[in-house]
């Protein structure tokens, strides 16, 4: 694991005589204040590595504006390959004068291979197949380590990570077991037990859970759909969960887990809202870092049902219904009671929205546009039961066929744009439309495909990513995920090659080809994040405790600076370059369920094409 970005530290002079920075970060010129940070070399690639046959591509930072000469060498120092550099003109995310490197044609696998300019040597990486099958594991294994009301078991995890159980019954006033409701909102206690915590605090929030379990659940979808998926490694005994061997597969027992809290949010028969989802249970007061789960002595409170949250519980109980049939048909079909529950529930009251002020203990998750929700919740019951209540819904929905609605410019998918995950899955999974509806829905994946893919293209860096007004947002990584979501079903659709490159390059990204020379996944690359903000991964408050776990994904750059250490060291901040790996900055550097879970729906993605 390498150095973190480190803020602080003076910018290096120039190298002559390749006029190549040796620390270049910020913005140049204009008098523009900049932070100062460390971003080590200014030859930036792929920290992990590159698939054999697929774009090999790189950036170096550099006031050149003449192409410079390139070598690369494998790990003995022996020369591989060379050429030039193509002038690339000032990076608008960085505000960096840059120049890309290409090295697609070298296709001889190894390890420790690094491009030298100027004397100044990149991160070392690697060519070859099978980089990707453990951040699959890895990506996957986030959730298991983030469950609630379950014992964290050092077999599955290590001694660092294991912990008992959190808000079981043990716990101060029973945990989850005995939620209750927030003044005014219910008379009574529920058992909401299970799922997982949401991000760095201890909080379960039906709409991002929802997100989450579907990706996971649309991971393995994918495998009974897409030319060339596997589903070995997502199958019984394959990934670090307690329930291996049970005949289900793994990433669905992982889903269960979730769903299985989801449906324990719905408001039971006879009382008010009775068929609605709460939209979250948190502790009362926010708890302070760090505290483990089981030490957390604050009382849990169920907040108020919500439109959104409801619909939330009907897509995924309706997706989890037909993905469970074939493992387990009694809960496949208490799964899709639920949906049909909640849907009714829903359509009933349309306009029960979740405000933006409720973030005492937890955060707000405010949602008043739910027209996507519906779209969704609609497409997910009627691909599984194919009635035409449902059918009729999605398709006299405003959004049905508006590329920018289902699949907005900056995230393809989030937790408050929900349309496209819908259109996913009628573009892939089986269902009763008819040939020129079903393709009509292909039309707006591949449309929504071609602009992050010139996204793309246009980049110095590659990155599937270009918010309207240039500044980027909080859980950027995220939408550079979930854009690589929309990316990959079109290359599963199409076939079509520039949508996998795309995909590619926004790993590429992600794993240290970026502005900073920071991989923001741990335990990927030279100088990857670890500090990230979460209450028991807190190593750098408390060195008794563990870094995050390997496979976690940092929030990435966010041009709000929305947290004071931020704000403190990034004022001036390039757009890319507003990060730093601290647990204190939250804003930048929080992980949560909504971020890895497509951060694995890609990994094993593109693990699927080094096969």
């Amino acid at each position: 694991m390498g150095a973190a970005v480190a803020a602080g530290l003076a910018l290096g002079a120039l190298t002559a005589p390749a006029a190549v920075a040796a620390d270049h970060s910020g913005p140049r010129g204009a008098g523009a204040a900049r932070p100062k940070v460390d971003t080590g070399s200014p030859v930036r690639v792929n920290q992990v590595g590159y698939p054999t046959h697929g774009p090999k591509k790189g950036t170096v930072v550099t006031p050149a504006t003449k192409p410079l000469t390139w070598t690369l060498r494998d790990a003995d120092g022996i020369r591989r390959a060379g050429g030039t550099t193509t002038p690339a003109g000032v990076d608008r995310s960085s505000r960096q004068n840059v120049q890309t490197i290409d090295f697609s044609e070298v296709t001889a696998p190894g390890t420790g291979y690094t491009i030298t300019i100027g004397g100044k040597k990149s991160e070392p990486f690697t060519i070859g197949d099978n980089l990707y099958g453990s951040l699959r594991s890895d990506a996957l294994a986030y959730f298991y380590h983030n469950r609630s009301g379950i014992k964290i078991d050092k077999k599955f995890v290590g001694d660092a990570y294991a912990r008992p159980a959190g808000h079981d019954k043990k716990a101060p006033h029973r945990g989850d077991t005995e939620a209750r409701c927030t003044k005014g909102v219910c008379d009574y206690r529920r058992d909401v037990s299970g799922g997982w915590y949401d991000a760095g605090d201890h909080g379960k929030y039906v709409v991002n859970g929802g997100i989450s379990v579907a990706q996971l659940m649309s991971m393995y979808e994918r495998t009974l759909t897409a030319p060339g998926a596997d589903a070995a490694p997502l199958g019984d005994g394959r990934l670090r969960v307690p329930e291996r061997g049970n005949g289900t597969p793994d990433v669905l027992d992982e889903a269960r887990w979730e769903m299985d809290f989801l449906m324990r949010m719905q408001v039971p028969k006879g009382k008010p809202f009775a068929g609605m989802a709460f939209h979250k249970v948190h502790d009362k007061q926010w708890t302070g870092l760090p505290t483990r789960p089981d030490q957390d002595k604050q009382p849990r409170e169920l907040r108020a049902p919500s439109t959104a949250a409801t619909l939330n519980l009907a897509a995924t109980a309706a997706q989890a219904a037909r993905l469970f049939q074939p493992y387990d048909a009694e809960y496949a079909a208490r799964c899709l009671e639920v949906a049909r529950t909640a849907w009714d529930a829903a359509k009933a009251h349309p306009k029960k929205y979740a405000g933006d002020k409720d973030s005492v203990g937890g955060g707000a998750y405010g949602d008043r546009d739910v027209r996507d929700e519906f779209y969704w919740a609609a497409s997910e019951l009627f691909i599984t039961t194919g009635e035409d209540t449902y059918r009729k819904a999605f398709l006299t929905s405003p959004l049905h066929g508006d590329t920018d609605a289902l699949f907005p410019r900056v995230s393809g998918v989030s937790w408050a744009s929900v349309a496209g995950l819908g259109a996913l899955d009628l573009a892939t999974v089986p269902n009763s439309l008819t040939g020129e509806q079903r393709a009509a829905v292909r039309s707006t994946v591949t449309k929504a495909a071609d602009r992050y893919a010139s996204f793309s293209a246009k980049s110095a860096y590659g990155v599937p990513y270009a918010p309207k007004g240039g500044a980027y947002e909080w859980g950027s990584n995220s939408q550079v995920l979930n854009n690589m979501v929309v990316l990959a079903t079109a290359h599963d659709l199409t076939g079509k090659p520039r949508y996998r490159d795309a995909v590619l390059r926004g790993m590429d990204y992600l794993l240290g080809g970026n502005p900073l020379n920071q991989s923001y996944v741990t335990g990927y690359g030279e100088r990857d994040s670890h500090n990230q903000h979460h209450r028991f991964w807190a190593h750098q408050l408390d060195p008794k405790l563990p870094h995050p776990a390997p496979g976690s994904l940092a929030g990435g750059p966010n041009s709000g600076l929305e947290d004071p250490i931020s704000k403190k060291r990034m004022k001036g901040c390039a757009p890319a370059m507003c990060y730093t790996d601290d647990i204190m900055a939250f804003s930048t550097n929080e992980i949560t369920i909504n971020w890895n879970a497509p951060l694995a729906w890609i990994s094993s993605y593109v693990a699927d094409q080094e096969r």
